[in-house]
């Protein structure tokens, strides 16, 4: 099978990772998607998150209605700071035989190099780049110098051509946070069982 591993602090998950995740879908052919909640991220280890039993419970009210979706507790499991090459380690050895897809946005893609053991995570996956129509141009992207000598020609060339074209969604997890915990309204930005979710838990209590 081809699974995609989409990462991210899902804080709180929205609409906008829906949608990026069913375009790798089907764009990508992907058999499942994993979504896989940091427990810290490397490169935002000074912002507090929501606990991860609560991020989890929300991505597993966003995805529950589609049976390729399936949120992963490889990161929270293991804890401290989430690297993305002990991920692709872990998932290697818990779906032998299948093909890992390590879906990144334009940002994520252009700092690769900058990851722990980068050249490990490239052999270790199929990188699926994502594009944003009228806004990202992972062509150029892949040709800034240090992607492209991570990459190679060769494999730079081939994520420019099977870039997965998403519409561009103008919603951020931190915009939904900030109306959060102003009081205001994140309805349709996120779906009604995750909102629930955080009127229940009382989520704007941390900001």
């Amino acid at each position: 099978m081809r699974i995609g591993v989409f990462g991210g602090s899902f804080d709180p998950v929205h609409i906008g990772h829906l949608i990026v995740a069913e375009c790798c879908r089907e764009q990508a052919r992907l058999d499942r998607v994993l979504f896989v909640p940091a427990a810290t991220q490397p490169h935002k280890q000074d912002r507090q998150l929501a606990a991860p039993h609560h991020r989890l419970e929300m991505l597993r009210l966003a995805t529950c209605g589609h049976d390729a979706f399936e949120v992963s507790t490889a990161e929270t499991d293991r804890g401290g700071v989430s690297y993305t090459v002990d991920t692709l380690a872990t998932l290697a050895a818990t779906h032998p035989g299948d093909t890992l897809c390590l879906i990144l946005g334009p940002d994520a893609l252009a700092g690769l190099p900058t990851w722990r053991a980068p050249e490990r995570i490239v052999a270790a996956a199929e990188i699926i780049a994502v594009e944003r129509e009228s806004i990202d141009d992972i062509a150029a992207i892949v040709t800034e110098p240090r992607l492209a000598a991570l990459l190679g020609p060769t494999h730079a060339a081939r994520i420019a051509a099977t870039r997965v074209r998403a519409p561009a969604i103008g919603i951020r997890a931190s915009d939904l946070r900030s109306a959060i915990a102003a009081g205001h309204s994140i309805r349709y930005r996120t779906p009604r069982a995750v909102e629930r979710s955080i009127e229940s838990h009382r989520l704007s209590a941390r900001q």
